[in-house]
């Protein structure tokens, strides 16, 4: 997982994997998540990203999202 924020564009974008572009879908307004052609999710893109995440409020953590 990878996560860049462009200062002068003003979005955080949040890699979940790599692959191949295939789709996007709004999840909230400035907040979108791209996928692959599997409707796996491999990015989330948060426009505005200064108004709408504070940076204290940004945690990461390397623990699995969901229990197998």
């Amino acid at each position: 997982m990878k996560i860049k924020y462009s200062r002068d564009a003003d979005v955080l974008i949040i890699q979940l994997r790599t692959g191949k572009l295939w789709d996007s879908r709004d999840l909230a307004e400035g907040i979108i998540v791209h996928l692959n052609r599997s409707g796996q999710p491999l990015q989330i893109e948060i426009l505005d990203a200064s108004r709408t995440v504070e940076e204290k409020q940004i945690e990461v953590s390397m623990e699995p999202l969901f229990a197998k």
